[in-house]
């Protein structure tokens, strides 16, 4: 499986959302794009999956922009990548085995089913509240102020 720049660039909007704003207040498109390097354009394209997938909602008026609608440490990264990517899969037959016809006899199908669960596993395990964190964490770094917090590879949630 291979996460493609849509996913990637959801991520980056989400985080950028759930840093500048979260629940509490809407974040401009503009200023994700100004933050991340990302085109306004493109932003609203994913905002619109994302909205659809219900994990921002849109705020109208001057002050206007996105929020998230549940608390970073309820969203996966696998709902992230799932709302503008579609499901997770690493063939086809895993997710609908009425995609092969040799399914039933595929010596390799247990192997596709458990790497499959497993990269639905590692991305379930991963929240954006963590990859905030991680954010927070690496701004530290950066500036010498703190040592680095970690975090676990899979994280208990």
């Amino acid at each position: 499986m291979k996460i493609s720049s849509r996913g990637r660039y959801a991520l980056k909007m989400m985080l950028d959302i759930g840093l500048n704003g979260g629940l509490d207040a809407p974040v401009s498109l503009s200023s994700v794009a100004a933050r991340t390097g990302l085109s306004h354009g493109y932003l609203e394209q994913l905002a619109l999956a994302l909205r659809s997938a219900r994990l921002v909602r849109g705020v109208a008026g001057r002050h206007g922009g996105y929020r998230l609608i549940d608390p970073p440490a309820k969203i996966t990264v696998r709902r992230i990548l799932e709302a503008v990517m579609g499901p997770i899969r690493v063939v086809d037959c895993v997710d609908d085995p009425d995609a092969c016809p040799h399914v039933a006899s595929c010596e390799c199908f247990d192997v596709y089913d458990l790497v499959n669960r497993r990269i639905i596993d590692a991305l379930d395990g991963f929240t954006l509240d963590e990859l905030m964190r991680r954010s927070a964490d690496k701004r530290r770094r950066a500036s010498g102020d703190a040592e680095p917090v970690g975090l676990a590879i899979f994280p208990s949630r």
